[in-house]
């Protein structure tokens, strides 16, 4: 059994990543119907959120059936990111993460996310300074380093630990890696069985099926693994990877019908959260993987991506059912 703080998982835990634009509560609901384990918000800015500013407020919405939860906050002193972990915990998450790894460059240069990669000592600071300020579980999630100089995630990982975080999510790329390499599961592996670490370890990082997963599981040693981009439009991966770990069999991707279904589910869930316009528009990123492997499918998607209305969006998933 593995177990996060109080969170207890009676089977190996697969967890959806905090992703920008995409881990919203349309996209976490459908993710928990196939079975993600942990959700967390998209990326919240604790400048954002200490000016009561109402998009990072938002996103610290969630619904029962999202539980565990997380909210994930990020930023590069320390009094913000502890005013920030308490204002989110009035949320009632499950846990805090820290986000320590995003690359995006208009935030890794104010030195945060990765960008205070190369500033350990801050890293360590922020982190003990919110542990100690909330009283649910703190996590946090991070590279390999900063750059190929500096692949310190060993050191990183006992001094994160030795301040109190309850598991320490790492992705296997560098601030300055591009997603088109492959990611480094090497430094990962070492702090998994470093003799000094006793937190959870979770593994992130190019798990996009039920082989890579169990490759990842059994070779690194990892307590569980983040799925980020290879949800996109497939949030049923969690399922299929669940049966490939205890199986070894490939389930086949849903049929159409149930693919649309889920489509719509999301889409509709969308449009009440967000309003239709922003819908129809962050939806788009999903659609060439709900409908993957579909002949002759160029024109429809073309369609989807030009619709600027849900009831078109919602036509034209009608025609592609009945044409299919």
């Amino acid at each position: 059994m593995v177990k996060i703080a109080n969170i207890e998982f009676d089977h190996y835990p697969l967890l959806l990543a905090p992703m920008e634009d995409v881990s919203d509560p349309p996209f976490r609901h459908v993710c928990k119907l196939f079975g993600a384990d942990l959700v967390y918000s998209e990326f919240i800015s604790s400048d954002g959120l200490i000016r009561d500013s109402v998009k990072s407020i938002k996103k610290l919405d969630f619904d029962e059936f999202e539980r565990p939860f997380g909210v994930q906050i990020f930023g590069n002193a320390v009094d913000p990111m502890v005013e920030a972990a308490r204002y989110a915990e009035t949320a009632h998450p499950d846990l805090i993460d820290i986000n320590f790894g995003c690359p995006v460059k208009k935030v890794a240069s104010k030195g945060a996310g990765s960008g205070i990669m190369n500033d350990i000592p801050k890293m360590v600071a922020i982190t003990e300074a919110v542990v100690k300020a909330v009283n649910i579980p703190v996590t946090v999630k991070t590279r390999l380093g900063y750059d190929d100089e500096h692949k310190e995630i060993v050191e990183i990982a006992e001094r994160l630990q030795d301040v109190g975080i309850a598991a320490l999510t790492i992705h296997g790329r560098l601030r300055t890696t591009k997603y088109s390499e492959p990611a480094d599961w090497t430094l990962i592996g070492a702090v998994k069985n470093n003799p000094r670490m006793h937190i959870p370890i979770i593994g992130n990082g190019d798990v996009v099926d039920g082989p890579s997963a169990k490759h990842f599981k059994d070779d690194y040693g990892v307590d569980a693994l983040m799925i980020g981009r290879a949800t996109y439009g497939n949030p049923w991966i969690f399922k299929q990877i669940r049966h490939y770990l205890e199986t070894g069999e490939t389930l086949p991707s849903p049929d159409l019908h149930e693919r649309i279904r889920i489509a719509r589910i999301q889409l509709e869930r969308s449009v009440e959260w967000k309003g239709e316009h922003i819908a129809v528009l962050e939806i788009r990123k999903h659609w060439g993987a709900y409908f993957k492997g579909l002949p002759n499918f160029k024109p429809f998607k073309m369609r989807l991506m030009e619709a600027k209305t849900a009831q078109e969006v919602m036509a034209i998933l009608q025609e592609i059912e009945f044409m299919y």
